[in-house]
């Protein structure tokens, strides 16, 4: 495979091959670059283009682990002012592959498998090797994980071989696959382009700009190459995060409207269970209607008498962790902000309103300042170690404010990706949630900056066990929070339904917790105790097996089985679904350490920690 990068400059020629609108690739833009210095192989180095008007493409190539990390420079060298329509974080040529994977994702439905042959897309070259075939797909706007995480493997069955990528950007990303003239593809990725993603980047003579970065693995499975790009992920856990601890989260209790007297009643009955987090969700601030309270971050002291501080240290005193929710980007229609046209931000010249939302402007210094009052100014005075971020809307192709509404775009999401490092730093060992929706920013480059995030919305669903297993092929399990949302009618396979389910990433209960009787209690604590003997798998191990059922999400049909080792510790989880059947691992010549539940039903689980002997 030949590993170059390629740029569309705003008048030049646009390709043929009936291509136009569908691609930039191969525009008269690159017929002016040679190749100056490194090589074009898949291996660490630089490598150098420059064209003859002194424009220079550099690809920064990087080993990390298994996996490869490529972005590109521009450098404009010339005496004239460019205007970039496309520009990519890599391009493969000469991918040999007959199979296409991808992660569809909606709300509540995140990372669902995709897969299809290279005959389904359509992208076999015609009889006369003219004409470009295109398949060209990603996200416009601001939750990157929306209808696909951009994520992509190309599989050749033919030899046994697959080649992933992910693309690390919070906002308009795109992948291509192309073909025309031979019987292999080109891949590239990157930004979204001027088509797709309404994006331009102006360069004066002596400026540079930096594409976001890809991940590249290759190897013989999907699990393979999913473990290679998921160890290339760095994120800033914090400390006192590092040991799975369990998580409470009121939501699906008070359905935002939690309390002093109310967060008392659940403490009491956590006391002594081994939570480390408790997290205060929406409601607490505002008036009763919280959802239209979003902005100006008031505490509502009818709930919670002399502000957060009292039950931030009710919660310490329990001996947890105290967390509270933000979703610091936006403004409700009830903020006394929301009129503030010129903090917010705008298109077509007024602000910018999805539903009943406005957003500000991260880019702002009054927007920041503001916000590291009301959010990081009330994390430090209450003494909270926990910020659950959220983020609940897309802000869609970009806003006023640039040469165009993408790159706008793209500066604000990342002037939103300086304040969680702000907070970070102003706050050192804070434990920051990535949620959007749940799963709507479950990319590499939000991910860096946070230790955990929501897997997805799916509370009580009982898809959240393909919806979590889905997350193995993209995400850290360490990172995973998974809902256990807990409630009086529960039965005991119910419960233990729904525990087993956080063992593909971090265990987080909700729910009727003060309604639970003895026998509910005891079956909890048996899945808490089981989590806690599995966690040195669960965030260090390797997923080897995801067998999973071709079904609806709403109406689930089958059984499903995972299973992640570490060392010589093997985690089998198994969910049956209606219509199913008994569902195991192979524990041939093994040793099982610890078992949970009973799989002995439809709607029912399993999980068995075992040891494999030499």
């Amino acid at each position: 495979m030949r590993l170059f990068t390629e740029i569309k400059i705003a008048g030049d020629a646009y390709p043929g091959g009936f291509s136009t609108g569908l691609t930039m690739h191969g525009s008269a833009t690159m017929e002016r670059f040679t190749l100056k210095s490194g090589n074009e192989e898949m291996s660490e180095g630089i490598t150098e283009y420059e064209s003859s008007d002194g424009i220079r493409l550099t690809v920064t190539k990087s080993k990390d682990g298994s996996a490869l990390r490529v972005k590109t420079n521009v450098s404009n060298n010339s005496s004239r002012v460019i205007s970039l329509e496309y520009l990519t974080s890599f391009a493969l040529e000469g991918v040999q592959s007959d199979k296409i994977h991808r992660l569809q994702s909606f709300w509540s439905a995140e990372g669902r498998l995709r897969t299809e042959t290279v005959g389904d897309l359509h992208l076999e070259p015609s009889w006369a090797h003219f004409g470009m075939r295109v398949e060209k797909f990603g996200n416009t706007g601001s939750m990157p994980v929306r209808k696909y995480f951009p994520f992509l493997a190309l599989e050749d069955c033919s030899n046994g071989s697959i080649t992933a990528i992910q693309l690390c950007l919070a906002s308009t990303w795109q992948f291509e696959i192309l073909s025309s003239n031979e019987d292999t593809l080109t891949v590239t990725g990157g930004i979204g382009d001027r088509d797709f993603g309404h994006w331009m980047k102006n360069l004066a003579p002596g400026e540079s700009f930096e594409s976001p970065e890809a991940l590249i693995a290759t190897g013989s499975s999907l699990y393979e190459v999913c473990d290679s790009l998921i160890r290339a992920q760095h994120p800033l856990i914090s400390p006192v995060d590092e040991d799975m601890g369990i998580i409470f989260n009121e939501y699906c209790a008070t359905w935002g409207d939690p309390s002093y007297e109310k967060v008392a009643g659940q403490l009491d009955r956590l006391s002594g269970k081994g939570i480390k987090y408790f997290v205060i969700d929406s409601g607490w601030y505002g008036a009763d209607e919280w959802w239209k309270s979003i902005g100006d971050w008031d505490v509502n002291e009818d709930k919670f008498p002399g502000g957060m501080k009292a039950v931030a240290d009710l919660i310490r005193s329990k001996g947890m962790i105290p967390g509270i929710w933000f979703e610091m980007e936006a403004l409700a229609s009830g903020s006394s902000h929301y009129n503030d046209k010129e903090h917010l931000l705008c298109k077509d010249g007024v602000p910018l309103t999805i539903g009943e939302r406005r957003f500000w402007d991260m880019e702002d210094p009054w927007v920041n300042d503001y916000l590291g009052s009301k959010v990081i100014g009330l994390l430090k005075s209450s003494g909270f170690g926990y910020v659950k971020i959220d983020y609940n809307d897309t802000i869609g192709i970009g806003t006023d404010g640039c040469e165009s509404l993408g790159e706008a775009l793209r500066r604000k999401i990342s002037a939103t990706q300086k304040f969680f490092a702000r907070i970070r730093e102003e706050i050192p060992g804070i434990v920051i949630e990535n949620c959007s929706s749940g799963g709507h920013r479950l990319e590499p480059s939000m991910m860096s900056l946070c230790s955990q995030a929501s897997f997805s919305d799916a509370h009580e669903t009982p898809s959240i066990p393909l919806i979590a297993a889905n997350m193995h092929r993209v995400i850290r399990p360490d990172q995973c929070q998974i809902w256990a949302v807990l409630r009086a009618s529960d039965t005991r396979t119910r419960i233990e339904y729904s525990l087993i389910a956080t063992l593909f990433g971090r265990m987080c209960l909700s729910g009727d917790i003060n309604s639970l009787n003895d026998d509910q209690w005891k079956a909890v604590e048996e899945g808490m105790d089981f989590y806690r003997k599995c966690a040195d798998v669960i965030k260090f191990g390797k997923t080897v097996l995801i067998d999973q059922p071709d079904t609806s999400y709403n109406k689930l049909k089958g059984q499903q089985l995972l299973v992640r080792e570490y060392k010589d510790l093997r985690l089998a989880i198994a969910h049956r679904f209606e219509d199913s059947k008994p569902v195991s691992p192979d524990l041939i010549g093994s040793e099982i350490l610890a078992e949970y539940g009973s799989g002995d039903s439809d709607f029912s689980a399993k999980a068995w920690l075992y040891k494999v002997k030499s």
